[in-house]
């Protein structure tokens, strides 16, 4: 992918594990391409909220949500080519709330609403499960083996 990929997030993964996977995922994909995680400070709702949206600021904002719309693996694949052929987004902004989600004005500035899962899920966890998908769209963008279908 041309355009840059940026994760933003509440807080650091706190969780050995996850704090492994993030780190396992995160090299995998220095190889493929321009990716970034960017830390935000932990707080309220609003707070973070606030804090998500200026640190994606000009970018094309996808908020993780489970009341967002879901979709497989091909087809995020593929809307993320059709963002990356489009030419005018330089850079796609993930955005990962705290504990409380998100409010309605990041929800409303969001150019889509993403979600992983049904459930609801813990953000370290969104942060990894996200990292994968990415890794798997990578994969099927080189003609790798790891997706199977």
């Amino acid at each position: 992918m041309l355009m840059r990929i940026r994760l933003i997030v509440a807080g650091k993964p706190a969780l050995a594990y996850a704090k492994a996977g993030v780190d396992e995922y995160l090299k995998r994909l220095s190889r493929c391409g321009p990716y970034e995680i960017v830390t935000v400070k932990a707080g309220s709702r609003d707070e973070v909220s606030a804090r998500l949206l200026e640190r994606s600021e000009g970018c094309h904002r996808i908020a993780l949500d489970e009341r967002g719309v879901s979709m497989g693996t091909r087809a995020f694949a593929a809307r993320l080519g059709e963002l990356a052929a489009r030419g005018d987004i330089k850079t796609t902004a993930f955005l990962i709330g705290a504990a409380d989600g998100h409010n309605d004005a990041l929800r409303d500035a969001s150019d889509l609403l993403l979600a992983l899962s049904s459930f609801t899920l813990q953000h370290e966890l969104a942060l990894l499960v996200l990292l994968e998908q990415l890794y798997r769209v990578e994969s099927l963008r080189g003609g790798s083996p790891y997706h199977r279908d």
